[in-house]
């Protein structure tokens, strides 16, 4: 009978020891024994032995000493062995011996540079020290000396399955997709269905954006051994590579398998509310409420999905009980920020927003307390500037500046363009030049500058700043950005060739959605009505709910006085969408004018002023609709506002016509009131 060394306890294995060696001072390697097999198996029985001694009494030094040691003889008799050295690393990490161990294998490598054990070990040492230094950050000397080392171990034993495995992660951890991607190619030349080859090269196809690619190879894991592991990490490598309607779909079949499984059911519920697919995700909340009325990420879910469904009923109910069960808990106070701003209470909201803020102490040292601080003072300032409070976003913006100067470069392009919302453009223009001298290769402040300079009507230094940040992987946002330059400047015929350019980026239906409406907007520009009708019905085929397709093409009719009928149901469903916003509104108010009710179009254009209340065209319909309803001396009073809306507008936003025709109205209404309150006449313009 032939005894199994690995399964005999740690007493019995060393009297076994005893009886099957001439004696504990000689060992397998001595110079009359070649290296074989049968001393390699011996010496790797040892020293797990000595590993199970070890951990059985606290790390005895003389355990892990002859561990290490019989590690290293059971390499010596069998170099090819990889698993061996990733035991003996795994024993160096695991007893804190790090450091020592790493200058001992470098000076091996420096003695043997053929030494492939040697190498292996030191590439799982410099990997293990990935996050030395930062838990955010992996260190790039590590992360460099880990995969210099697996890629020579690579080229010195090429059949090492778990070389070209780490070798692939740590390139794609690099951003090094061709690399990673030889990597895991090579893998699969080794072994065609290895998972983690596969799911790897998976990975990397996402980051390349072959997501044609990445789907096709996932779907090969799961086919092949669709079970529990297979299909949860699936449906994680989906997650990650944003497609979070298939990793639902995913989790969806692993849950099925196990129908108890909390944890499972939790990220099916969390991938379906990623996905936006709110009434699937409501039935497995709901259920998981149901068993565990404390589980506060599924209140915190279900109060999000009822506040995008207007139930905000519902949404306040789930919105206390995860307060209740959490009450620090920053993401369940933004929360009730985001609820209060879907209510409309947008003053409520920056009162709540600025609590939070100061709670937290503007000296602290804590690096995730300054990194909440800043990302709570930008959505402070979104708010203000959204409240029309240009000052006071501004300032929010401003101390993110200086609590944070890896943040800088974004909150100086949230100053900006704040300003440059508010009108302030000569301001706007101050601090960019500021903010460019400081960072000079920003990408983002490049294109705010674009947006200004459009603003300013200096179209050609806009052009030249958008086409110089083409060349790379953001080509299709830049095409985006520049179309809207084309289109402050009224160059159609550039904008419709650069929004084609675009399109042929575009990689999922929402992409092409966005490219299908900007179409839609250049058309109605032109007065080519036809076409642009065309484009917002694709965006509506592709999402019957996009309440931004609905409202223009509605607008479009009402402005046009067609199908007003049609319109009213459009913009209407619009409104049930967004019913707090401005431009919505005003499409509401302007059908239900075009529709003669008069009564209805005055509540939702003060609605829509009390939004936004620097829109001219607001102001001009209102007194279009006050007119009609004998109220002359407060039609005059919003024209006379629309006219000073127009006259601050952005250059490239003057319209000379639409002026002029507010203008004559304005001059109408004085003349009529003079006469019906028995005064002269103002003079007419000559």
């Amino acid at each position: 009978m032939k005894l199994d060394l690995r399964v005999l306890p740690a007493a019995a294995l060393l009297a076994v020891a005893a009886l099957t060696t001439p004696g504990w001072s000689q060992t397998a390697s001595s110079p009359t024994a070649a290296p074989s097999k049968a001393d390699a198996y011996y010496h790797a029985a040892l020293a797990h032995l000595y590993t199970e001694l070890a951990a059985s009494y606290g790390g005895r030094g003389e355990y892990v000493t002859k561990a290490v040691e019989n590690y290293k003889l059971a390499m010596s008799a069998d170099p090819d062995s990889g698993y061996l050295a990733n035991e003996l690393a795994d024993l160096y990490l695991q007893t804190g011996q790090l450091r020592t161990a790493v200058g001992e294998f470098e000076e091996r490598v420096k003695r043997n540079p053929e030494d492939v054990n040697a190498r292996r070990i030191l590439a799982k040492f410099y990997t293990a020290r990935l996050r030395e230094g930062s838990q955010t950050r992996l260190n790039q000397e590590m992360l460099n000396a880990a995969i210099a080392q697996y890629t020579r171990v690579t080229e010195l034993a090429p059949r090492d399955m778990d070389a070209w495995l780490m070798l692939g992660r740590l390139e794609k951890a690099n951003q090094n997709s061709p690399a990673a991607e030889k990597a895991f190619k090579q893998a699969l030349e080794l072994d065609g269905d290895n998972e983690d080859a596969m799911t790897g090269l998976a990975m990397v196809y996402g980051d390349l954006g072959d997501t044609a690619g990445a789907s096709q190879m996932l779907r090969r894991v799961a086919e092949k051994n669709p079970n529990l592991r297979t299909l949860t990490t699936l449906a994680g490598t989906y997650e990650q590579m944003k497609e979070y309607g298939l990793a639902a779909e995913t989790y969806g079949r692993a849950l099925e398998m196990n129908r108890e499984n909390t944890d499972l059911k939790r990220a099916y519920a969390q991938a379906l509310f990623t996905a936006e697919q709110y009434d699937k995700a409501l039935v497995v909340l709901e259920e998981l409420v149901t068993e565990d009325a404390n589980d506060l990420l599924a209140n915190l879910r279900l109060s999000q999905i009822y506040r995008e469904k207007k139930q905000f009923a519902k949404a306040r109910e789930h919105a206390a009980k995860a307060r209740q069960l959490d009450p620090n808990n920053l993401e369940i106070r933004y929360n009730e920020v985001a609820l209060l701003e879907a209510e409309g209470k947008i003053q409520d909201a920056i009162a709540l927003m600025r609590q939070m803020v100061d709670a937290i102490p503007a000296s602290t040292n804590s690096i995730s307390e300054r990194s909440n601080r800043v990302i709570l003072l930008e959505r402070l300032g979104i708010l203000h500037r959204m409240a029309e409070q240009t000052g006071e976003a501004v300032a929010a913006f401003r101390e993110i500046v200086k609590l944070d100067p890896e943040a800088s470069n974004r909150a100086s392009a949230q100053i900006i363009d704040t300003l440059r919302v508010g009108r302030d453009f000569a301001e706007a223009e101050k601090e960019l030049g500021h903010a460019r001298e400081k960072y000079p290769n920003d990408r983002l402040l490049k294109v705010i500058g674009a947006n200004l300079y459009a603003d300013l009507g200096r179209f050609s230094e806009a052009e030249a700043t958008l086409k110089s940040l083409m060349g790379g992987e953001q080509d299709r946002e830049t095409l985006l950005s520049l179309a809207h330059v084309y289109e402050k400047a009224r160059n159609y015929k550039e904008m419709e060739r650069t929004v084609n350019a675009a399109e042929k980026l575009s990689r999922n239906d929402d992409e092409r959605e966005a490219i299908y409406f900007m179409r839609g907007a250049m058309f109605e520009k032109m007065k080519r009505f036809d076409k642009a009708e065309a484009e917002f019905r694709r965006v509506l085929a592709m999402n019957p709910q996009s309440a931004s397709a609905l409202n223009y093409l509605g607008y479009m009719l009402a402005d046009r006085n067609e199908r007003l009928n049609e319109a009213l149901e459009m913009i209407q469903k619009a409104v049930d969408m967004d019913p707090h916003n401005a431009a919505f509104l005003d499409s509401l108010g302007w059908v239900y004018y075009r529709l003669n009710r008069l009564e209805e179009a005055e509540d939702y254009l003060r609605r829509s002023l009390e939004r936004g209340s620097r829109d001219a065209t607001v102001h001009d319909h209102l007194g279009d609709v006050l007119v009609s309803r004998g109220n002359l001396k407060d039609a005059i009073a919003q024209w006379e506002i629309a006219v000073r809306e127009w006259q601050s507008a952005a250059p490239s936003e003057m319209d000379p016509k639409a002026v002029a025709k507010i203008e004559q109205k304005l001059e109408n209404a004085k003349v009529r009131l003079a006469r019906e309150s028995g005064q002269a006449p103002p003079k007419q313009r000559p």
